[in-house]
Formats: structure tokens, sequence, C-alpha cells
């Protein structure tokens, strides 16, 4: 028994792959593409906090409505934007209810969807993401981890996989693929880390 994994919570770790269809996919890639072009970390990574609007640019965080403002445009989202965000949200949220006998979850901070490029060099803590941790000792709010691949293992990137590491000697490897979903409780029953990424760019 993991401390904070209580009789009321199934722990676990579930993938799902038949939540999005491949449009869905490619819709919210366009749209995460489309935001991340005002910023690019100086490392690796570049994040996009969805509920903050923070944007990864050099080694600090931008507003990106901040900066389409001064460009002259409007909310990097429309209509259709925030229903498909509705209804991925919900989708999931769903699911992980179902996987783990819950009900009631709520989406908490942080939200946000990555890009990990292996052409750039970590520069500051932030930017080395492959150690490992535990997302309720990192994040505080967190019961239940989702993570959602907008790109594929081996076609658009190599290196980058997740894994779920049980002992020294024991990992459980999920390939990222486009529309996956993983799921997981947030304890230290899943303590895990992302390989870096060796080739092109995952989403």
């Amino acid at each position: 028994v993991f401390e904070g994994c209580t009789a009321t919570i199934d722990c676990g770790r579930a993938v799902a792959d038949d939540l999005f269809t491949a449009e869905e996919a490619r819709r919210l890639l366009h749209l995460v593409q489309s935001v991340m072009r005002f910023g690019g970390g100086s490392g690796g990574p570049t994040i996009y906090d969805l509920a903050s609007g923070a944007l990864s640019k050099d080694r600090h965080f931008i507003d990106i409505y901040t900066v389409l403002k001064e460009n002259n445009r409007g909310s990097p989202l429309d209509d259709e934007d925030r229903q498909l965000l509705r209804s991925v949200v919900g989708r999931i949220q769903a699911q992980i209810e179902q996987q783990f006998g819950v009900k009631g979850l709520a989406l908490t901070a942080p939200t946000f969807f990555s890009r990990i490029s292996a052409a750039e060099k970590a520069h500051i803590q932030n930017d080395e993401y492959w150690h490992l941790h535990v997302d309720r000792e990192q994040y505080g709010s967190f019961d239940f981890t989702s993570l959602l691949y907008l790109s594929d293992y081996g076609a658009d990137f190599t290196g980058g996989e997740f894994a779920f590491v049980d002992d020294e000697n024991a990992s459980l490897v999920v390939e990222p693929r486009q529309g996956r979903v993983v799921m997981f409780t947030s304890g230290k029953e899943n303590t895990h880390h992302v390989r870096r990424v060796v080739d092109r760019v995952r989403f």
C-alpha cells in the first residue's frame, strides 16, 4: 500500500486508444502548433498552459493573449476549438471515472500542452523533463493524471517514451501514439519519467 492511495480509490494505470478520432487528434495538434509558433522554450520543452495562457518563450513564460493582442489577433481558440477541448476533457474524465470507480472529478491546474524537441539542449532545470518523479509531489493538486499524445513514436520522433518505474530494474514503457491516452493515479505507485527525445519533435 502506498501513502496517499486510499481504499476509496483503485490505484492503477490504463491506456486507451479509442477515445478520439484521427481527425480530432490532428485538429488538436494544429491548434497547439498555431499557438506555439509565438513562443519556444530555450531548451527541449515548450509548454502552453491552457488555463492561464502561459507559453514558454526562451527561458521564461509569456502571456499568449497579450502577444496576440499586440499582433492585432484575437483569441487562439475559436468556438469549434473550445467545443473540441470541452469534449476531449469530458471523454477523458468519463474514462477515468469508469476505469477507477470514482465520480465527480474536476479538472485542476496545471493543464498544458507540451512540445519536446530533440534539437534543443537543456539550459535551465525545467528543461530537464526526463527525471524520475511523482505527479502528486510535483504538482500538489493531482489525484489522477492523464496524457493525450498528438504525435506518433517512430513516425514523428524517436525516444520520448513514457516509462513507469516500479523498482530499479523494472519499467513498463508506453510508446506515444497520436490519440493515445494514458491515465494513472498520481501517487508513488506510479513513479515515472519521460525518456529523452533523441530525434525530431514530440507532442
